[in-house]
Parts: C-alpha cells; structure tokens; sequence
C-alpha cells in the first residue's frame, strides 16, 4: 500500500466503562473528548448530559456481571450515542410521558428518560447480542451566526 494512500478519519468511537458510579464523569469527558476528534457538529453540552443520563440508569439498573459500553458515531445530520449493557430488558419509556404524568421535580430520580426525550432529535433502544443498547441522536447545531460588522 502506498504510503500517500487516503486513510479515512474514523467516524465512531467504541469504549468499555467501569460498571460504577465513576462511569458517569468518565463518559462525561469522553463524550465531549470523542465530539471534539470527530469534529462532530452537535452541541457537545447536551451530548455530555445526555450520555450522563444513559450511563446512570445502566449502573443502576444493570447488576454489574457485564460491561457498560460508550458508542459515539458521527453521522452526516449529527451525532448518535450509544450505552450498551448486558441486560436484555428495556430500559423503561422513552417513546412518550410516563404513565403517573411527569415526575415529581424533588424527587432525585426519574427525569433521565424525560431529558432524553426532551433533549435528543430521536431516542430508542436496541437488543444486541449480548443485552441491549439505549440510544439518542443529536442533530447538527447551527452554525453560529457571522458577527455584525464593527461600527465606524
């Protein structure tokens, strides 16, 4: 192979995270880490809640016998993420309001799939071989605007 030969940038990044509350922070840095590299056009603050919120709910609600999974992919309207866990279960309701009507805004748990509804352009999951991936997208943000012209 020639050494002047194209080699494509890559597109996605794939990481295995530490079932544990140090799971949260980590993906936190790695999201925005991954957005900057891939030079994603998406808001990296709402990346970084987003993935929090995904992250969480698999440390609290997986048993901790298989890997947690980071999975951020560029794509041509955005930006896709990706929290893999070994359960096969759904991960609760992410397609409309909660049964009970919102959650109570005191309580500390219950709005990380209200968020991510509310936040992301689209959301799911997915089994996979070995459990399930939850997962939103993020579309490009816009452009920030030109600067108006300095007054003479």
């Amino acid at each position: 192979m020639p050494s002047d030969a194209f080699i494509p940038e890559p597109r996605s990044w794939r990481i295995e995270l530490p079932h544990s509350t140090a799971a949260v922070p980590i993906a936190r840095a790695l999201i925005r880490t991954a957005l900057a590299e891939l030079d994603a056009p998406a808001d990296s603050d709402t990346a970084e809640l987003l993935t929090a919120e995904l992250v969480a709910n698999a440390v609290e609600h997986t048993d901790g016998s298989g890997p947690i999974e980071l999975v951020v992919e560029l794509l041509a309207s955005g930006c896709q993420v990706e929290v893999h866990d070994h359960d096969p279960g759904p991960p609760g309701d992410l397609s409309g309001l909660l049964p009970d009507g919102p959650p109570d805004p005191w309580l500390e748990h219950g709005r990380g799939l209200l968020l991510i509804r509310a936040l992301s352009s689209a959301c799911g999951h997915r089994p996979t071989e070995h459990g399930k991936a939850v997962w939103f997208t993020l579309r490009s943000s816009p452009a920030p605007p030109d600067s108006p012209a300095p007054r003479s």
